[in-house]
């Protein structure tokens, strides 16, 4: 979008819809002079005192004001200063690292996944695929609207985005693809339609989600979004995770601790020799809480063979899998760490090394792919992902398979009284 594409669209959302008389009497020039401008002739520097009877007569947000200025001084984000000088890339890999436990990735100024460390890896493993975007995964991906609650109010947040890239960058072809390739979808280009606003970024917005990796666990986190100075048109982001409660109150509302002030009867001490019981396999299943640190850098190294030998003596490959998550891409199951060895080949002699859970890899593995060669391969990273001892895997068998159970027996009888009450019936009441 050109600066005269942009104004005539600031101009038609102004409160009283300015007309192209008063909007050029605003900047101070002949209406010939501003319609010219909207038709896409190269308007002149604005002054301060047009810039801001412009910024008033629109009413324009301080999105609006960024992007008029940005317009107004003729400004693209110049090259990287830092691209050129790998001691910043080291720092800066660092930085993402040191975010541990916390999901930390770098993107470029259209969203490409530069960088990222263990905690976002293992979160959001799509941003190990090679060419991962943002925007084309949020906007795109079903496994975003799955993630994402209240998806079309992040579609929306995305959109405005690129709106507002498209705004400043209009002239940029990678841009123009990707917007053109996320317009492809038509839930997105229904939201691309109907939103009128802009918005540089996502920082300090606060939402939900719900983490595959941490077994489909809702959470709340607050995106937060920096600028590198030796690459100032990429983006730092750090994923924080809240939790809800403050003060005297839990997360829930409840009063906070207190559980203190209650007494346990039989049945609580029953629940608590069974859970002691169960102690290392629910120890097990919590455990990526715990080694967050260990998990706290990727490596870099030459070949797919050092990236395998990271694995241990006794590293399994695992061809099958490998190949659907893509051409690139080499794991290496590491049973000793629990750990999967997951490679990608970034350029010709260089494959950045990630360790991640093997749940994280069971997750990603199409369900429909899972027989022959890469059952065997799934089976094997199930057993890694149980405690070592028999007797707690057992445990830790049981209670998934008792969850999964009381799930599907919930499913089942929604069905049935679906099927008994009548579909339309029961939406009506809002009762089953």
């Amino acid at each position: 979008m050109g600066f005269g594409a942009l104004l005539l669209q600031w101009r038609k959302a102004a409160p009283g819809r300015p007309t192209q008389a008063r909007t050029a009497k605003a900047m101070g020039i002949s209406v010939r002079t501003y319609r010219k401008i909207e038709k896409g002739a190269v308007p002149p520097r604005l002054t301060p005192a047009q810039f801001e009877s412009l910024a008033e007569l629109f009413g324009l947000d301080d999105e609006g004001r960024h992007a008029l200025t940005l317009h107004n001084i003729g400004s693209t984000l110049i090259a990287p200063r830092g691209s050129s000088q790998p001691q910043l890339q080291k720092a800066l890999r660092l930085l993402i690292d040191r975010q541990m436990p916390s999901p930390a990735y770098l993107c470029d100024q259209h969203w490409n996944i530069l960088g990222f460390n263990s905690a976002m890896a293992e979160w959001w493993p799509w941003v190990m695929e090679p060419g991962a975007n943002l925007i084309l995964w949020a906007l795109t991906s079903p496994e975003a609207r799955v993630q994402y609650q209240d998806w079309d109010m992040h579609a929306s947040a995305y959109v405005k985005m690129l709106k507002f890239a498209e705004a400043t960058r209009g002239d940029d072809p990678e841009l123009r693809e990707l917007i053109e390739k996320v317009k492809k979808d038509p839930d997105v280009l229904h939201v691309w339609d109907t939103e009128k606003s802009m918005g540089e970024t996502r920082d300090g917005h606060v939402f939900r989600m719900n983490v595959a990796a941490l077994d489909w666990e809702t959470i709340e986190v607050v995106s937060h979004v920096l600028y590198p100075a030796s690459m100032p048109q990429c983006r730092f982001v750090v994923i924080t995770w809240v939790e809800g409660g403050e003060g005297e109150r839990d997360a829930l509302g409840g009063t906070r601790n207190a559980w203190a002030a209650t007494a346990a009867n039989q049945d609580d001490v029953e629940a608590a020799q069974w859970h002691e019981q169960n102690r290392v396999a629910e120890d097990a299943a919590t455990r990526w809480r715990r080694e967050a640190a260990a998990l706290a850098s990727r490596t870099v190294v030459s070949t797919p063979d050092e990236a395998a030998e990271l694995a241990g003596a006794n590293g399994v490959p695992m061809p099958a899998i490998s190949k659907l998550m893509g051409p690139d891409a080499q794991l290496t199951l590491a049973p000793e760490q629990s750990t999967v060895v997951w490679a990608v080949e970034e350029a010709a002699g260089i494959w950045s090394v990630t360790h991640v859970r093997p749940a994280t890899v069971i997750a990603r593995v199409p369900r429909e792919a899972i027989h022959g060669a890469c059952l065997a391969e799934v089976l094997q990273l199930v057993r890694v992902a149980l405690p070592a001892d028999a007797a707690a895997a057992t445990a830790r068998i049981g209670q998934l398979l008792e969850e999964r159970d009381t799930e599907q027996r919930v499913l089942r009888e929604v069905l049935n009284k679906i099927k008994n009450d009548g579909g339309a019936a029961a939406r009506e009441t809002g009762q089953f």
